[in-house]
């Protein structure tokens, strides 16, 4: 059994994964999340297109969901330059030929943000299509709630109280806390 959170939506989303030669002599390929498929079937490493020695994958097919509780991340993506949608590509170490599993998509660059936070992962940024960026605002419009800037209060200062953590109250000084201090050569004569 499943849970579905109230009001959220998802649609299936084909995630397209290139396989390309390494540039470097440490790596001798390079995987790249580079498209996405909306509405697409279910797919296991299908092969899309195969030229020299660059091929791109149907790699798997998960569904985007968006969320109530998310929505100031979907307004700030839709903002950007490029709006995009976030790929997660987890390693795979059953399957030599495939080392990456696609583990998540999401229209969230805060949720695309806490899994850059781990080195394990790779995190890819795809264009999003026009198409998906109109159902996207779509739910942000029906569902985003502006929140209200609330400044907090300041406590009234008053010049007769003591002034908390400005110098050491062991240290018995006549002077200035703040002062510039004194040069060594003024101090000899």
């Amino acid at each position: 059994m499943t849970f579905v959170f109230p009001h959220s939506q998802s649609i299936p989303l084909g995630i397209v994964v290139r396989k390309a030669p390494g540039v470097t002599r440490w790596a001798k390929w390079v995987w790249r999340a580079v498209g996405i498929l909306p509405g697409a079937g279910a797919a296991n490493w299908t092969v899309l297109r195969s030229e020299g020695d660059v091929t791109d994958f149907h790699a798997a097919t998960l569904p985007l969901e968006l969320f109530v509780s998310d929505t100031e991340a979907y307004v700030h993506e839709l903002q950007a330059r490029q709006p995009s949608v976030y790929v997660v590509l987890s390693p795979d170490a059953s399957s030599p030929d495939r080392p990456w599993k696609v583990t998540l998509v999401t229209a969230s660059p805060y949720e695309a943000q806490d899994y850059c936070d781990s080195a394990e992962v790779l995190v890819e940024k795809v264009a999003m299509p026009d198409g998906m960026q109109a159902w996207v605002a779509d739910f942000v419009t029906r569902h985003h709630e502006e929140e209200a800037f609330v400044k907090r209060k300041r406590r009234n200062w008053r010049a007769e109280e003591p002034e908390d953590g400005i110098g050491d109250a062991r240290i018995v000084q006549d002077s200035d806390v703040f002062r510039s201090p004194r040069s060594r050569m003024g101090a000899l004569k």
